[in-house]
């Protein structure tokens, strides 16, 4: 006979001021748990099956096609994603549409086949942009990284702007450190 024990966990919010009347959770992984990445993994096997990219609980569902063919891939993605929100109302989890981006690529000189009409993901509307953020990587849907240089040139300009306002207050040493932690990690 195999006796099963289960430990009860209960969260509260607590702010510096007060605290939230505790709640029992009946499922789920303490955010932080170092079994938490496994446990994911595991939990969504399934959809892992339909060979999405995947980094944590972020995905990316991706296709070729042919320009003439972009109506029939605009289905396929459809009814794939259509699948994952099933599955994941099956399985106590949400499909976010606001935070769902779709991007089509192609060579700079096909971008005019391009479709211009929006995506269905369930019953919302999502219209295709450029360019879309990966992991902080800025990816236009030409993949020229035209948006990323411009967006990490202007924040590590912005950067040393802040640090030569301070430069003069900062050791050798500090200087040179902010400028690593600040600049050369975007750049990086």
């Amino acid at each position: 006979m195999a006796l099963s024990v289960r430990q009860a966990t209960y969260q509260c919010v607590r702010t510096s001021i007060t605290t939230s009347t505790s709640s029992l959770l009946e499922c789920g992984v303490p955010q932080g748990s170092v079994l938490g990445p496994i446990l994911f993994l595991l939990y969504a096997a399934d959809v892992l099956q339909l060979h999405p990219h995947v980094y944590a609980d972020d995905s990316q569902i991706y296709g070729f096609c042919r320009p003439l063919q972009t109506v029939s891939q605009q289905d396929r993605i459809s009814a794939c994603i259509d699948y994952v929100s099933l599955w994941m109302r099956a399985n106590w989890l949400q499909l976010n549409p606001s935070k769902t981006e779709v991007l089509w690529c192609s060579s700079a000189s096909r971008q005019h086949q391009v479709p211009s009409t929006p995506l269905r993901i369930g019953s919302t509307a999502i219209s295709p942009v450029s360019p879309v953020r990966d992991l902080g990587v800025r990816i236009d849907s030409d993949l020229a990284m035209r948006s990323h240089v411009v967006a990490t040139v202007r924040s590590s300009f912005a950067a040393l702007r802040q640090i030569r306002s301070v430069r003069r207050s900062l050791t050798p040493q500090a200087l040179l450190t902010l400028v690593r932690v600040l600049v050369v990690s975007k750049v990086d």
